[in-house]
């Protein structure tokens, strides 16, 4: 790999007799990992089945690498969100958040959505968490993995951060800022990046970040935390960066998280020579099984108290009727409230959403579907949420049934049960999506978006 030649002097004299190791680094294989969705799946269970040749990823308790062969993406559980595939060294950003069940969380930066999953997996369905991403294309690309993953506390929000900070001051008990960044820590596995790089870009990109952190500042609660986190190696990004924040900041302090024993400290020196700099964590591609990473941890002392106001549910029976119906026919052993209206769609909110009326939204909570006249058209969103023990009607199909790859082509499936409506789809034991049965065919509603081709 042919990489720029002032990164190269850059790097050689930041890092002096380490710079032969970093070098030889580009010359290693890529590393492939995926991380399992415990909303869906059991972790444990997932290793020992060992579809994909997997092997643990010290940092991530989900994580696990696997062999490049195994083609993970074309597997019908990735169709189903059983796993992320995710590279191992951003999973260090929200395992170090240490997330609690409860917690109010907000990811900055958050597309494509690897961290917004693994932040929602550990909150394991309570608390909230509000994905945001600046720019919409983007946005809708994370609005469609927190569907697949079955993520039901979500909102997806489509904001720059000094927007965000007028309606959320002091509000979430952590924030993730996966900052933009020049990317430096991603050169061996996307060559468009090599070609963009400049030291001028990463000036722009340092600015820039700081501009988000003071941001994410005006939004954090009482005593919370803030996980910066950028894929590339230049200190202007990194170090300074945050040596530039606590500064500004007294009433942060830059801690360690569990799983700093992982990694290598961040280089007071680089910065300003702020002795908590080296609670930092730098991930080099020559020292771990992964890409370029920095991780900063900065806890905040006290704090002024949240000012919210909340979002109004539905009450109305009348407006309910016939999603109530649907659900007293399809669904069991599990209750959604918390209602929401957007048009004839129907939402599910988490407990004490803020209210986001004045925002845009492209996901708030789980869309449960539409509300027709006379009927209610189930959401491929609240499929991809239930599992099959929590409907009345299910078709479960084995991994070798030819009927998986038929459904998720969009055609219609055999079916030895003559019931009749709505009925989901699923493979071991893993949602799918819907389909409406007639008597002996299902009626494919997989969304066409989504179909695969043969």
């Amino acid at each position: 790999m042919k990489l720029p030649k002032d990164f190269c002097i850059k790097m050689e004299n930041l890092l002096k007799n380490e710079y032969h190791d970093f070098i030889k680094g580009y010359e290693k294989d890529n590393y492939y990992s995926l991380r399992v969705n415990t909303l869906k799946a059991d972790t444990d269970k997932f290793y020992n089945n060992n579809l994909f040749q997997l092997e643990k990823i010290d940092w991530c308790d989900t994580g696990f690498y696997y062999n490049y062969q195994t083609r993970p993406g074309k597997h019908p559980y990735h169709h189903a969100g059983v796993y992320y595939i995710q590279e191992a060294s951003a999973m260090a950003p929200a395992a170090a958040a240490e997330v609690e069940k409860g917690d109010k969380i907000l990811d900055l930066c958050a597309a494509p959505g690897g961290k917004s999953s693994q932040l929602a997996s550990a909150l394991m369905g309570t608390g909230l968490l509000v994905s945001n991403e600046i720019v919409p294309s983007r946005a809708k690309i994370l609005s469609g993995n927190i569907e697949r993953m079955g993520i039901k506390n979500a909102i997806v929000l489509n904001h720059n951060p000094q927007e965000l900070e007028k309606h959320f001051p002091y509000f979430f008990d952590k924030i993730v800022v996966d900052a933009p960044c020049s990317g430096e820590g991603m050169f061996r596995k996307e060559k468009a990046v090599v070609d963009e790089w400049s030291q001028e870009q990463v000036l722009i990109c340092a600015n820039r970040q700081s501009h988000i952190l003071e941001s994410a500042a005006k939004m954090l609660a009482p005593n919370g935390k803030i996980i910066y986190s950028t894929c590339t190696f230049s200190p202007e990004e990194n170090e300074q960066v945050v040596s530039k924040f606590i500064s500004g900041h007294p009433e942060f302090s830059v801690i360690k998280p569990k799983i700093y024993k992982y990694f290598s400290p961040g280089r007071p020196q680089w910065a300003d020579g702020e002795e908590s700099i080296s609670n930092t964590m730098r991930l080099f591609p020559h020292k771990l099984k992964g890409e370029g990473h920095f991780v900063a941890v900065l806890q905040k002392k006290g704090g002024e108290q949240a000012k919210i106001k909340y979002s109004k549910v539905i009450n109305d029976k009348k407006l309910l009727k016939d999603w109530e119906a649907f659900a007293d026919s399809n669904i069991k052993d599990i209750k959604f409230d918390n209602f929401i209206l957007f048009g004839q769609t129907l939402y599910s909110v988490p407990e004490n959403t803020p209210d986001f009326s004045k925002l845009k939204v492209l996901r708030a909570g789980l869309q449960l579907g539409e509300i027709k006249k006379g009927r209610f058209e189930p959401s491929h969103s609240l499929a991809i949420a239930l599992n099959p023990t929590q409907v009345t009607n299910c078709e479960d199909m084995s991994l070798d049934d030819c009927r998986v790859e038929q459904y998720l082509m969009g055609h219609e499936i055999a079916t030895d049960n003559p019931q009749k409506g709505w009925r989901l789809i699923s493979v071991n034991g893993y949602s799918l999506g819907w389909g409406k049965c007639d008597g002996n065919v299902i009626k494919n509603h997989y969304p066409k978006g989504l179909r695969i081709m043969k």
